[in-house]
Formats: structure tokens, C-alpha cells, sequence
């Protein structure tokens, strides 16, 4: 074993914390991941800190909340001060490298404000969200009018070189179908998704990136630590899955849906205005559930079969020993649970994600098989690498928690009490349905072990008792006689908001050392 050990940090995106066996699912067949949790800490309880792929992942990298970083939805632009996973770990030594998606954006106005042409130094590091971009493809290639919007990705190329012909085919193999009348009918279409995608399966996405993170651990092998992001695209949508995958699970195999006629009947004037997308619509009919959500379970096989993959790999090359393994993801999916598609909101099923640590290493070695019940949040992993990785720690900045201790021993004393996650809907149709301004569109939770509180601009709270109504189908949020926990929760609220680290260019430590010395340094105010 090494010093510092590789960190193989995988994300899959959209994957529900609950559908995973290891996480009590009782028909998906997840047995490589179900494996890693019997091996490490499966952390039952651990949070988001926004509810979509761009906010979430920010979090994630920079170890801040969405509140701090400010990059809070897709394709918002991620400060340049902000320091990520990649500029904590290289200078410790490590090659910190991305294979997948991050959904990062660069801030094309600061670069160019302060000179910096993209590409080159010190812009590089920043202009793939510090990491080493060993293939980054954030899975989304869109046509319109049948021509590519964006940038023709690596994965396109590779197709093409198959005999996979045409100018997308990620579009037109990976995520189109066949019909029984031999057309070809796109996977955008969710009617589409009991059909196999046209690709082999060892042809598809998520075999595609399986190999480019294997290709690289292939070549890593020079003793010097590496953090590898792993980052997968599915189960996201489009919901199209390979043979076998996609007839792998049929409607009853499917968890029952979560939502009752009081729920659609008299909605949270936000969870309406989320109702009326034309996601939640279609997801509240019993067809598009039974046809999209067997998939989707096939598509988490599928990630779970190449999960093992890569096991299979670090244990044949001795690797193993050497490296801890993450899995997790970036967000839940409503899957017409509570009469709603997608996510943007603050439901289990949407900010809850599930979180497996297996460390190798001896010190880990009273943990292991623990299902942990402690407050986690995605926040935790950047200061949790960092201590991996032998770096002093930068609370200054770092709003997470090393997750060491928990990884550990298993019993912490002073854990969280509280999880956080904030969402900014500026962009959804919801914001005008309500009559919002851009900066109105905000909500903040604030999940405790017994109660989940949502505050809402302009709109009542919400208010959630977890111990008797785990499914969240009985809104307190105006119920007189709650006025005491919400004011309690409100009051925690207000407390995490004005704790946030904002003072992030001084560290602690400095502050420490120059506490009180200002005569020392000739600045004699205040004499007599």
C-alpha cells in the first residue's frame, strides 16, 4: 500500500438512491456494487446540494455549497476563484483525470476580462473544471433541423470508424431505435424506450467510457497517485438501453409509484406550477412509468455489470489495494413519484443519492459492511479526498466534512444534525407559471433526521415529518400546530445561510497567526 492511494471516483447521473439492491431495491440486480458496499461503508442517508446535474456537480468538485459557488443550474458558469477536486489534489502529486461528463462551463467573460486566451496556462486546469481531461463528453448531442448543435464528440468518431454511419450517431445508434416496421425512431421519443438501442451493447455509451477509464488506468501505472472521475451518463435520459439491457425488467419489477389523489388534488402552488411540465404529465400515466422505468432499471444494470468491469481490472493488476472506490451519483429522478418527471425539487426521491466508500486500507477495517445512518452531504468528498491525499485542510473554503472519521470508527461524536441543498428554477417554465422573477426562483431545504423544511420565495413552506410520513405525502407546511418545528427549521435555516464561507481568498490559520499584531507591524492606533 502507498502513502496516497488512487481514488477511483465514479458517478453515475440521475440514479436514484434507492434503486441499488445494497439500498433495498427488491428486484434490480446490482451484484458488483451490492459487492463494493459488503467491502466498505454504504452511507444510507447522504444528500445533494442542488437538485440537477450542473449545481450538484459544482458542489461536488468544489466542496461548496450551491448557495457559495454560485454556479446553480446547467450551463451556469463556475467562478474562476473557485478552487476544484483537481487543484487540491495535483499539488500533492496526483493526476487528477475525467473521463465522462461533468457539466462544467468556464466563465468565458472573467477569462477574457483577465487575459486569459482559453487553453492556455494558467487557463487549462480551469478550462476543464481542474481535472485532466482524458475524454470528456457530457453526453448530450442534440440535432436541430437534423444537424448537430455542438461539437462533435470523440464518441462519434469511434462510432463512425465501427460503420456506424452518419453525422450523429450518437443520436441516430446510441439512442435511436428500431420499430416492428423496421424504422428508425428516435430515443427523445420516451414511447421508444422498451426497444434496444441500435449500437451492440459493447458499442454503447456506458461500455464506451468504461474503456476510456480503463485505457487510462492502463497507462497510469507509474506508481504515481491518481483521482480518476469515472463519470458516467446513464441512467440520464435519453432512456434508451442495448440488448440484453432493455427488456431485462417488465412493470413488475417496478417499486409502486409514490404519490396519492391528495397530492394532485390540492399541490404546493411550486409542486403545481412542476405538475403542469410536460415531463410530470407524461410521467403521470401508467404507460409511460411501465415503459420507461423497466429501462431505466436496465440501464443501472448495465452501469453495475461495468462497474464490475473495472473492479475486475484493479484486482487482476494488484490495484486494488492501492485504491479507493466512490460510487455515487449526482441526482435522483422523480419517475412520476409525486406526479412529477425530472427533479429541480427537494423530494427523497430527487436529493437523496446513494454513496458507497470502499477504502482497502486496514484503517478501514472496522467499517466494513456498515450500512451508515449519518447525515452525509456530496459536499464531504472533496475534503475527504484531500485528507486521503495528505493535504492540510482549508475550512476556510471547504464547506464539506472529511468523511475519515465515519470511514473509520464506527461511532462519531459532533456529526451533522442537518443537511442542506438550495435550487434555482430561473430557467423552468415553473418561474413564469408563478409569476416569479429570475431571482425569485429559489427554494432551500433543510433536512434533519426527523423533519424536512423547504422554504419557497413568496410561497408557504413545507414542511415533511420523516419519522411518520418517510413518503412525504403530508405537507405541514400550513398546519397550525407545527408553527414551532417550522420556526425551529427556519431558524436552522437562517443560521446555515449566514455561516457560509465567503471570506475564502484568507485562510483560518492566517487569520490566527495575525490576530492582534497590528503594533507589531507599526500601526499604533489608539494610543494615548
Amino acid at each position: 500500500m502507498r502513502a496516497q492511494p488512487n481514488i477511483l471516483f465514479i458517478m453515475a447521473d440521475q440514479l436514484r438512491w434507492d434503486y441499488l439492491g445494497c439500498t433495498g431495491h427488491p428486484h434490480i440486480k446490482t451484484p458488483n456494487i451490492d459487492a463494493l458496499a459488503r467491502r466498505g461503508v454504504n452511507f444510507m442517508r447522504t444528500f445533494v446540494q442542488s437538485p440537477v446535474c450542473g449545481g450538484s456537480r459544482m458542489s461536488f468538485y468544489t466542496g461548496r455549497y450551491n448557495f457559495s459557488h454560485g454556479a446553480s443550474y446547467n450551463n451556469f458558469p463556475l467562478r474562476i476563484d473557485e478552487k476544484t477536486i483537481g487543484d487540491y489534489l495535483r499539488p500533492l502529486g496526483y493526476r487528477t483525470v475525467l473521463v465522462g461528463k461533468t457539466h462544467f462551463k468556464p466563465d468565458l467573460e472573467a477569462l477574457a476580462r483577465l487575459g486569459i486566451s482559453p487553453g492556455s496556462s494558467p487557463g487549462i486546469p480551469y478550462w476543464q473544471c481542474g481535472f485532466e481531461a482524458f475524454e470528456r463528453d457530457d453526453g448530450l448531442h442534440p440535432e436541430v433541423d437534423g444537424r448537430l448543435t455542438g461539437p462533435d464528440p470523440a464518441y462519434n468518431t469511434w462510432l463512425r470508424q465501427l460503420g456506424y454511419a452518419g453525422e450523429n450517431p450518437w443520436h441516430a445508434w446510441a439512442n435511436s431505435v428500431v420499430d416492428e416496421n423496421g424504422v428508425v425512431q428516435s430515443g427523445w421519443s420516451m414511447r421508444n424506450a422498451r426497444r434496444p438501442a441500435r449500437v451492440k451493447e459493447e458499442h454503447s455509451e456506458t461500455a464506451y467510457m468504461t474503456e476510456r477509464g480503463l485505457e487510462f488506468m492502463r497507462q497510469a501505472r507509474d506508481g504515481a497517485p491518481w483521482c480518476l472521475h469515472l463519470s458516467y451518463i446513464k441512467p440520464h435520459w435519453p432512456y434508451i438501453a442495448p440488448a440484453p439491457y432493455h427488456d431485462m425488467y417488465g412493470p413488475e419489477h417496478m417499486l409502486p409509484a409514490n404519490r396519492s389523489a391528495h397530492e394532485r388534488s390540492a399541490p404546493h402552488p411550486v409542486v403545481a406550477a412542476f405538475m403542469d411540465h410536460e415531463e410530470s404529465l407524461n410521467f403521470a400515466r401508467d404507460e409511460v412509468r411501465e415503459t420507461v422505468i423497466p429501462t431505466y432499471m436496465g440501464l443501472i444494470s448495465q452501469f453495475d455489470h461495468h462497474v464490475g468491469r473495472i473492479v475486475a481490472h484493479l484486482e487482476a493488476t494488484g490495484e486494488i489495494d492501492n485504491t479507493i472506490i466512490i460510487v455515487t451519483s449526482d441526482h435522483g429522478d422523480y419517475l412520476g413519484d409525486h406526479w412529477l418527471g425530472e427533479k429541480d425539487l427537494f423530494h427523497e426521491e430527487v436529493v437523496r443519492i446513494p454513496l458507497i466508500v470502499f477504502d482497502p486500507r486496514s484503517s478501514a477495517d472496522a467499517t466494513r459492511g456498515r450500512a451508515s445512518s449519518d447525515l452525509v452531504e456530496a459536499i464531504d468528498l472533496a475534503p475527504t479526498f484531500l485528507e486521503w491525499a495528505g493535504g492540510v485542510p482549508e475550512p476556510h473554503r471547504l464547506e464539506g466534512r472529511s468523511l475519515v472519521p465515519l470511514l473509520e470508527t464506527t461511532s462519531v461524536e459532533s456529526w451533522r444534525e442537518a443537511a442542506f441543498c438550495d435550487s434555482d428554477f430561473s430557467l423552468r417554465h415553473a418561474r413564469r407559471t408563478l409569476g416569479l422573477t429570475v431571482n425569485e426562483a429559489r427554494g432551500f431545504m433543510v433536512r434533519g433526521a426527523g423533519w424536512k423544511y423547504i422554504h419557497f420565495e413568496r410561497f408557504p413552506p413545507q414542511l415533511f415529518d420523516l419519522e411518520n410520513d418517510p413518503a412525504e405525502q403530508n405537507d405541514l407546511g400550513l398546519s397550525a400546530e407545527h408553527e414551532a418545528v417550522r420556526e425551529r427549521m427556519r431558524s436552522r435555516l437562517l443560521s446555515w445561510l449566514i455561516a457560509r464561507r465567503t471570506r475564502v481568498t484568507m485562510s483560518d490559520s492566517l487569520i490566527e497567526q495575525l490576530t492582534g499584531g497590528a503594533k507589531k507591524r507599526g500601526y499604533r492606533f489608539g494610543e494615548w
